[in-house]
């Protein structure tokens, strides 16, 4: 009789990988990096247990939609009140806060439970190509479909 495999916290190492956003269509960056935090990557990965490791990316500010997204996609957001749906184009979002534009993208992809929430902490994003975690020995990940 086969078992199911379980990860305990004591098997969990995290690592470090760093991404250049630089050229990256936003979608395909956002589909690979939340596989990373989530933990999907690993022979490891248990759904209910954040298995995942930390990614940084970097050079956001160049990240590259596809199409007319960039005139034609929006970003809406509630203030509570009525007539208060604030409407931001891709274009003029981008150009404003690159950042939180990637982070909103994975955050998409990523679980919409607490555990989930705990997966977007390990994203560190970064609009240039300055980040200050040197310290813990970033490897490179390569994105599918980069140019």
């Amino acid at each position: 009789m086969q078992r199911t495999y379980t990860a305990k916290p004591g098997d969990i190492q995290r690592k470090w990988y760093i991404v250049d956003a630089n050229g990256v269509v936003l979608g395909r960056l956002a589909s690979q990096v939340s596989v990373v935090l989530r933990g999907k990557h690993k022979p490891i990965y248990t759904p209910h247990m954040d298995t995942g490791d930390f990614v940084v990316v970097v050079n956001a500010s160049r990240v590259r939609l596809t199409g007319r997204k960039l005139d034609q996609k929006f970003h809406y957001s509630y203030t509570g009140y009525p007539g208060g749906l604030r409407k931001v184009a891709y274009r003029k979002f981008l150009a404003k806060d690159p950042t939180e534009v990637v982070r909103l993208a994975v955050r998409g992809m990523l679980p919409k439970t607490p555990l989930g929430r705990a997966m977007l902490k390990k994203l560190k994003v970064y609009a240039g190509a300055e980040h200050p975690h040197v310290a813990q020995k970033v490897e490179p990940l390569t994105i599918v479909g980069a140019r």
